[in-house]
């Protein structure tokens, strides 16, 4: 575990990169392809979080493709695909494990592998049968570096953390905004490998219409970022080796304009 948060490297990042809206907000250069869009970001950003793995599974070439873009000092997490967390088939998920587990292989390989994200729906409580499908999940993505984020309240209990913590899982913490039944903002750290936050937006108007360009669309400011900073990413830097920060209000920009204030407010804190 680390002793301070001198020894705790903390890499921010966004929550997917290729936006073309972001050239119109003036984050990429007018012109720039899809292709030169992730050699660019990996000049500004250390990691970045691989939205489209959830969408779709990943597979070996595409992902080895991306990898040869950046340089080896650059890392990825990446989600897990909604076939595991959303749309579960009872019958064939542990495939879908296996089949996963190929797609990011060449990360693995590579080293540049910092995390797996299980995000599971504010559907998922817990109930008796989704605790025991979450265990035989993680018993399968066993060997990976695991972050689950709960969207539902039910979860945010110590039973859960203990567990977590003996299985060295990182409970993904969260800001979002202030909704009954969402998992509450935690600074609670139960993997001493690394800790795992996710910046949603606090647009509680467009989080109830579930569209994502107005669930996502929300613009942190100074104050509400140095409100994690001090005392949480502080405390939390003081208990993990590596800290990973993304922004997931990609809508204009502002998630790419938020990591940056970000990490510049880190290095004023004295922490990167």
């Amino acid at each position: 575990m680390a002793a301070s948060s001198e020894i705790c490297r903390l890499r921010v990042g966004t929550s997917g990169y290729s936006y073309t809206e972001w050239m119109e907000a003036g984050f990429y250069p007018p012109g720039t392809r899809t292709g030169g869009m992730l050699p660019y970001y990996a000049g500004i950003f250390s990691i970045t979080e691989l939205n489209y793995t959830w969408y779709q599974m990943p597979k070996p070439e595409p992902i080895e493709r991306m990898r040869r873009l950046v340089g080896p000092e650059f890392f990825f997490a990446a989600k897990l695909t909604r076939t595991m967390t959303h749309e579960i088939d009872p019958d064939d998920w542990a495939g879908q494990v296996t089949r996963y587990r190929d797609g990011i292989a060449p990360l693995v390989q590579a080293g540049q592998l910092a995390a797996i994200l299980i995000q599971l729906p504010p559907s998922f409580d817990r109930s008796p049968k989704n605790r025991r499908y979450l265990a035989a999940l993680l018993d399968k993505l066993d060997g990976l570096p695991l972050a689950v984020e709960f969207r539902h309240k039910s979860w945010a209990v110590d039973r859960v953390f203990d567990e977590l913590s003996r299985r060295g899982v990182t409970l993904a913490a969260v800001d979002g905004p202030k909704l009954p039944g969402l998992f509450p903002p935690l600074d609670v750290v139960t993997n001493p490998q690394f800790f795992y936050i996710r910046f949603h937006g606090r647009n509680a108007g467009g989080w109830r219409t579930g569209n994502m360009q107005k669930q996502f669309d929300y613009d942190y400011t100074e104050a509400e970022l140095k409100e994690w900073i001090n005392p949480r990413i502080a405390g939390m830097a003081r208990q993990a080796d590596t800290g990973l920060i993304f922004f997931n209000n990609h809508v204009r920009g502002q998630a790419a304009n938020n990591a940056q204030m970000m990490m510049r407010l880190l290095r004023e804190a004295g922490l990167s």
